[in-house]
């Protein structure tokens, strides 16, 4: 006799009446929740709320990001196309969403600051540190609550498989209170670790996946934001280079010396 067929035959319960083979899987479903004690339920609410809490981080983000792309596009748009940088400082909060506008207020405050606007900055280092302080500081705001995708995908799993292991526990405490190994008897346990194991599986995969989409997609912000200030300062220094310098005034006359006796 094979060991399938040994398996078979130590789980079988003569007593318990056959199931119908038209039986649905919803109603497989809905009676291992109904057979589920409180530790699987409690493994199984955990899981519910993780998942409803990651969908809405992960919604959003997409949503932001969408908006923050199609603004930087026009933003970058109306930017090339102006010849000076006062009519690009006047305009730019109506594509706030984006985080070049971040980027570039940060470098046309420091460029005012050190030359009034005008002519060459005396200090181009302190343009690129300030587009480094916007860029750090708009992805900080993007990266914010991605931590815990990351957290419900490494921790669903451990839950779920925590499920599992009381579910395992309760199927041999069922075969010690039967005094017998039927399948009524594990039934209950195993249905509990299969549930909770799938539970934890459906709550940590689609965390895991958006939370590598969105690193992915502010690591295309983060690369955007580098060249569009790299842009900036060029245009900045072009602009200084074509810029006339005014003359210098000419001395004054020197009034002639009067010898005083």
């Amino acid at each position: 006799m094979s060991l399938i067929t040994l398996a078979i035959t130590f789980f079988q319960d003569t007593d318990a009446p056959a199931i119908p083979a038209t039986a649905s899987h919803d109603g497989a479903f809905m009676e291992m929740l109904h057979n589920s004690g409180p530790t699987a339920l409690t493994v199984l609410v955990i899981l519910l709320l993780a998942s409803i809490f990651s969908w809405a981080i992960m919604i959003s983000k997409w949503n932001a990001f969408r908006q923050a792309q199609a603004q930087g596009k026009r933003f970058v748009r109306a930017f090339r196309k102006s010849g000076r940088l006062s009519e690009i400082a006047a305009v730019a909060d109506q594509f706030r969403p984006s985080p070049l506008v971040a980027v570039f207020h940060e470098i046309h405050d420091e460029y005012q600051r050190q030359s009034g606007g005008r002519g060459t900055p005396p200090n181009p280092a302190a343009l690129e540190r300030a587009a480094q302080t916007a860029s750090s500081e708009s992805l900080t705001q993007m990266e914010s609550r991605m931590t815990w995708l990351a957290t419900i995908a490494q921790s669903a799993t451990f839950i779920g498989l925590f499920g599992t292991v009381m579910g395992i526990v309760d199927a041999f405490h069922g075969l010690g209170t039967a005094g017998a190994a039927t399948l009524r008897a594990v039934a209950p346990g195993i249905s509990e670790a299969l549930i909770t194991t799938a539970a934890g599986l459906v709550v940590a995969v689609p965390a895991l996946i958006g939370y590598n989409q969105l690193t992915a997609r502010v690591r295309e912000f983060a690369a955007r934001m580098d060249d569009f200030g790299r842009e900036l300062l060029n245009a900045i220094e072009n602009a200084a280079l074509v810029t006339p310098v005014a003359p210098p005034a000419p001395p004054a006359p020197e009034e002639p010396r009067r010898r005083t006796f």
